[in-house]
């Protein structure tokens, strides 16, 4: 068995009675299951599901579906429900898909991002150092998850992000596995300085570079992370 790693979660919000449920529990165990709560092999039981969050099975069950056709879980006959382990090909595949849509995006907001949404991502930014300093990697990888999004709000585009959180599920396992060790933060956080000192300069071309150079540090870091939890893992990674 490969080295145990277990990733801080972001805290849960309480179940909201007003809200469907089934969608709720999803997003609870989706983040569960990204953040390594809920790791790779884990056995999942509908009924011990169900009384910790304090619903009936049904809901959990419909979440459970839902997660089976995003990858992250599959139905055992006879034995309950697994988490499955992180598929590479699709890892690969969601790190293509968002590599396009990202570098058309970013190219665009150094020709139409406001200086007010600079100022956001600056922020941002600045808010990932202090949770660099503060070792609290959820946060970290939050707050990443919010910049990117703010580079395709600046033209106007933010659901090509939203578009993008499907796809990417496989690589958001990666992105917590590989944090602090395999990916410093420090690294991407230089990463994104860059990206934005090219918005700032209005150069496209730089922009581009700069996302294209931080979108394949998850190549660099993906066969170590292989080597160390081979278990958490299906298929292979190049060298």
């Amino acid at each position: 068995m490969g080295d145990s790693v277990v990733t801080p979660g972001i805290a849960e919000k309480a179940l909201d009675p007003n809200e469907a449920l089934g969608p709720q529990i999803k997003r609870i165990l989706v983040q569960r299951i990204l953040t390594n709560v809920l790791r790779p092999g884990e056995r999942l039981s509908e009924n011990e599901l169900s009384a910790s969050l304090g619903v009936s099975r049904q809901p959990v069950r419909d979440a459970l579906i839902r997660l089976g056709e995003a990858g992250l879980v599959r139905a055992l006959p006879q034995r309950g429900t697994e988490v499955t382990r992180i598929d590479l090909q699709s890892v690969d595949s969601g790190r293509f898909l968002r590599e396009a849509a990202e570098l058309a995006v970013i190219r665009e907001a150094a020709l139409r991002s406001k200086p007010s949404a600079i100022k956001t991502m600056e922020q941002i930014v600045s808010a990932q150092e202090r949770a660099v300093k503060q070792e609290d990697h959820a946060a970290f990888l939050s707050l990443d998850d919010e910049l990117h999004f703010t580079f395709a709000a600046s033209i106007g585009h933010g659901d090509v992000w939203r578009t993008l959180q499907n796809v990417k599920l496989q690589m958001d396992r990666v992105r917590y596995l590989s944090l602090p060790d395999a990916t410093p933060g420090k690294l991407l956080i230089q990463q994104h300085k860059a990206i934005i000192r090219a918005l700032n300069a209005r150069d496209p071309d730089s922009a581009q570079t700069a996302m294209r150079e931080h979108l394949s540090e998850l190549l660099s870091s993906l066969p170590r992370l292989v080597r160390k939890l081979p278990d958490y893992f299906d298929g292979s990674a190049s060298a």
